[in-house]
């Protein structure tokens, strides 16, 4: 899975995800504040151009058992996010240092201000935030320092000018034109020639339900964690719930970081979502699969009965007002 490849350390998407994280939900702000141990953050050149790339980086040193992730919002006024990228802790060190390295370019001259910068903290008493604060930066004219004297100065935008150039477009629009005819007809004789076959009927898919409690008994038996497969274990698990909360709740979760994850379902209506415990099953897999964590067999037990414990208590879907409630599918006895 794409989300596989580019979320890799990044607890909070896809990962590094090519887009910027998405914005924190309203319920973030109410979160209580947590203070890392340390922080530094520096600019790389400190004084840089209009529109020119600088780098932002911000380390975060702070206990073992948290975890930083970035939750930038949309608006970064006179900036520009380009890319974004996590360097994890090291695996049993303590304190932890985290450190983000953020790419951005400035659109505004004089002395500007970086916004503040929010991360989403996951600790063991639930999760909290943490807002850098902003950072002074000048940014400079591309023009040279005698330009003004020079005649010389930024200009507007000048509408378009027509410009006669020879062009083969309208010679090789008539041969696509001809091409597509070409094969539209003969398109139309297969469909001729073969829309009489009998056609296999396609069996219609299993519930819901029944897929995801199918696919957990599947990964119970295969027994991965006493083979010492666990890392193959929490990611063929956070692909199983992944995919049920995704078709669940109607979005691509499989695409998602964690973070892009967490804050999706905080937009949207979930009744009996565990979403205590659906945040500390996606941090404890993200340190598995990719920061290496070790996992005992209970942990990898309780992980598992956590997909059945997702699963009871948020299907069936409720019913819409007025409607008469609906008959749940039989999907087999439930492990816990």
């Amino acid at each position: 899975m794409r989300w596989l490849a580019l979320s890799a350390f990044l607890f909070v998407s896809p990962a590094l995800a090519q887009t910027p994280a998405a914005p924190a939900p309203a319920q973030a702000a109410k979160l209580p504040e947590v203070e890392p141990s340390g922080f530094q953050a520096s600019v790389q050149p400190e004084r840089v151009l209009l529109g020119e790339p600088f780098t932002y980086e911000l380390v975060i040193t702070h206990p073992a058992n948290q975890r930083y992730e970035l939750e930038l919002p949309p608006d970064l006024g006179d900036f520009e996010l380009l890319s974004q990228a996590r360097t994890p802790p090291q695996a049993g060190k303590e304190p932890a240092v985290t450190l983000f390295r953020l790419k951005l370019s400035a659109f505004n001259l004089g002395m500007v201000t970086l916004p503040e910068v929010p991360f989403l903290v996951s600790t063991p008493d639930g999760p909290k935030r943490f807002v850098a604060p902003g950072r002074t930066l000048e940014v400079g004219s591309t023009l040279p320092e005698d330009a003004e004297s020079k005649g010389a100065d930024l200009k507007d935008i000048q509408p378009p000018t027509e410009v006669a150039i020879r062009s083969w477009m309208l010679l090789w629009g008539l041969l696509g034109a001809l091409a597509a005819a070409a094969l539209a007809w003969g398109a139309y004789r297969l469909f001729q020639k073969y829309r009489n076959r009998p056609q296999a009927a396609a069996e219609p898919p299993a519930p819901l339900d029944v897929r995801t409690r199918r696919a957990l008994e599947a990964l119970k038996a295969e027994n991965l964690h006493a083979q010492g497969r666990v890392k193959d274990f929490y990611f063929r698990l956070s692909e199983i719930v992944r995919g049920y909360l995704g078709e669940r709740y109607g979005f691509d979760a499989l695409e998602c970081t964690s973070s892009e994850l967490m804050a999706k379902l905080r937009r949207i209506h979930t009744p009996g979502l565990p979403e205590d415990g659906l945040l500390r099953f996606v941090s404890e897999s993200d340190m598995v699969k990719y920061a290496r964590a070790e996992s005992s067999p209970e942990s990898c037990g309780a992980a598992l009965a956590f997909g059945y414990e997702l699963l009871d208590k948020t299907w069936p879907p409720p019913p819409p007002p007025g409607a008469a409630p609906s008959v749940s599918h039989a999907s087999g006895p439930r492990v816990p």
